[in-house]
C-alpha cells in the first residue's frame, strides 16, 4: 500500500486530494497545526476513528515553520509521495504579513526537501515530492503563460512561490529527488475559503438572496484570472507523480474572465439582474501592485500527462453558489 503525506490537508486542495488519495487505496497521512477552534471541518467525512484497526487516514500535528518536526514526521512515516500543499496562501495578506509568508510559503519546501534528501541518503525510501506552485509567480508576466515564461511576481507571496519553485527545482537536480513543481492556475470550490475572492462573491450573494446581507464589499473587478474546478486539479498533481521522470507543468483552463464576470454569473445564477445595486468597491481590497491577466497554456500538461479540465466557468460558479444558497437558506 502506498503512503502518502499531504501538507495543507486541512484546505480546498488538500481536502480533495485526501479523498482522491483514499479512493486510490492509499495511507494518507496529513499535518495539522493545534488551535483551540476545530480546524478539519473539510475532511470530517473521510474522518477515521483513531481506534479504527483497518484506518488508512492519519493527522499529525505540526507546523511548516518547525524544522524538527518536519524532520520526524518524514523519517517516521516514510511516505511514497509528499504533496506539499500547505501555505500562507492569501495574497493579500501577504502584503501584511511578508515576512510570515516568506518563512511558510517559502522555507517550508526548504524544510521539507531537506529531509527527504537526509532520509534519501541514509539509504531510505526515495520519495516523490510535489510542490504547489501557483500562477501568481507569473505576476505581469504577458499572458498566455506557460513552463517557459520568466516569472514576475507582483506580491510577497508570489516571491515566496518563486523562491520555493526554484529550491524545488535544484534539489531535482542536485540531489536526484523526484521533485515536481504543478503551477496551478486559480481553482476554486464549494470548500474555498471564505475571505478569498470567488468564495466571498457566492457567498455574499447567497447571503444577499436570503436576506441577511445588503451589500457585497469588493476590490478590484477589473483583474482577469484562469479559473478550474479544485478537485480536477488534485487529479493533474497525482498524475505529476506517476511519470517515469520528474517535470514541471502548467495546470489551468486556457480561459480567462474578470472578477466582473464572477460577480455578474454569480448574481445571474441567484436571479439577480440589478448587481451593481448590490456591490460596493473597497479600496482596502486592492492589492498594492496588481496581476492584471493570467490566462494558462496548459498544452505539455494534456501531451504529457493527458489531463484536461472539466469544468467551464459558468458551471463552476454555479456549483460555489448553490452550496451557498442552501448554507444561507436561500431560494433560488
Amino acid at each position: 500500500m502506498k503512503k502518502a503525506f499531504i501538507t495543507g490537508i486541512t484546505g480546498q486542495d488538500g481536502s480533495y486530494l485526501a479523498e482522491f488519495l483514499l479512493d486510490k487505496g492509499y495511507e494518507v497521512h496529513g499535518i495539522k497545526r493545534r488551535s483551540s477552534s476545530i480546524n478539519t471541518d473539510r475532511i470530517d467525512h473521510v474522518y477515521q476513528d483513531p481506534h479504527d484497526k483497518g484506518r488508512r487516514l492519519f493527522l499529525h500535528y505540526g507546523d511548516l515553520s518547525d524544522t524538527g518536526n518536519i524532520r520526524k514526521l518524514i523519517f517516521d512515516i516514510q511516505p511514497d509521495e509528499v504533496y506539499h500543499l500547505g501555505a500562507q496562501s492569501h495574497v493579500r495578506v501577504s502584503f501584511d504579513t511578508p515576512e510570515y509568508t516568506a518563512d511558510i510559503t517559502g522555507l517550508g519546501t526548504t524544510r521539507l526537501l531537506e529531509a527527504i534528501k537526509d532520509l534519501q541518503k541514509q539509504g531510505g525510501k526515495k520519495i516523490k515530492f510535489y510542490q504547489a506552485s501557483s500562477s501568481e509567480m507569473f505576476g505581469s508576466a504577458l499572458p498566455p503563460q506557460n513552463e517557459k515564461t520568466p516569472f514576475h511576481p507582483r506580491s510577497p507571496y508570489g516571491c515566496a512561490k518563486v523562491f520555493a519553485y526554484h529550491t524545488t527545482v535544484n534539489y531535482r537536480e542536485a540531489y536526484g529527488i523526484f521533485a515536481v513543481n504543478g503551477i496551478l492556475f486559480n481553482h476554486e470550490s464549494e470548500r474555498r475559503g471564505e475571505t478569498f475572492v470567488t468564495r466571498k462573491i457566492t457567498r455574499g450573494v447567497a447571503r444577499i438572496k436570503a436576506g441577511l446581507d445588503k451589500k457585497l464589499y469588493l476590490g478590484n473587478l477589473d483583474a482577469k484570472r484562469d479559473w478550474g474546478y479544485a478537485p480536477e486539479y488534485m487529479e493533474a498533481a497525482w498524475l505529476m507523480l506517476q511519470q517515469d521522470k520528474p517535470d514541471d507543468y502548467v495546470i489551468g483552463t486556457g480561459e480567462t474572465y474578470s472578477v466582473k464576470d464572477f460577480v455578474e454569473s454569480a448574481f445571474r445564477h441567484a436571479g439577480i439582474d440589478d448587481w451593481e445595486n448590490y456591490v460596493e468597491i473597497d479600496q482596502r481590497y486592492y492589492r498594492p501592485s496588481e496581476v492584471d491577466v493570467l490566462k494558462a497554456d496548459i498544452s505539455k500538461a494534456k501531451e504529457k500527462l493527458g489531463w484536461e479540465p472539466k469544468t467551464k466557468f459558468d458551471d463552476l460558479v454555479k456549483k460555489m453558489l448553490e452550496a451557498d444558497l442552501k448554507k444561507y437558506g436561500a431560494k433560488k
